[in-house]
């Protein structure tokens, strides 16, 4: 398996991987209202539009030549997306892309912090990886999360 860095023909590819990991894991604990909501926050136009201009930034984890982890960040280091296929769960997929991030940061003076948004199923892989909640689960236009960060070393 390696890590690397998805160019703009590789998105299409990762947005359908986090909606269909997304369809089986979040959107159980999502209304209606923030299962479409996030259909359009992964929607390729709206991601290549921001991806286009910088503002995104995709990873991914390829074995086989199959993409099967996800992780974009608004930015240099907020994750807004963290997404790994679940024939590959509890192999260190998630941690493999976010060392990739923590790593970028650490690169950057002026960086000592790591945030992300986490669905309530992906909290406890969060504080996993040293994660930790910033405030109590809130709820925006559907989209049920907690805010968290992780102190860089």
């Amino acid at each position: 398996m390696e890590i690397i860095k998805l160019q703009k023909n590789d998105i299409k590819n990762a947005l359908n991987l986090v909606w269909t990991v997304f369809q089986e894991f979040e959107a159980p604990d999502y209304s209606k209202q923030g299962i479409e909501e996030f259909r359009k926050f992964v929607s390729y136009n709206y991601n290549i539009e921001k991806f286009d201009k910088g503002e995104l930034y995709f990873w991914g984890c390829v074995d086989n030549d199959d993409l099967v982890g996800v992780l974009s960040t608004r930015g240099i280091n907020h994750i807004c997306m963290l997404f790994v296929n679940k024939e590959y769960h509890r192999r260190g997929i998630a941690r493999s892309l976010f060392q990739v991030v923590e790593e970028k940061c650490k690169i950057q003076n002026n960086i000592s912090k790591i945030t992300l948004n986490s669905s309530p199923y992906a909290i406890s892989i969060y504080h996993h990886l040293g994660f930790f909640d910033t405030d109590k689960e809130l709820t925006m236009n559907g989209i049920r999360y907690t805010p968290m960060s992780y102190l860089l070393k």
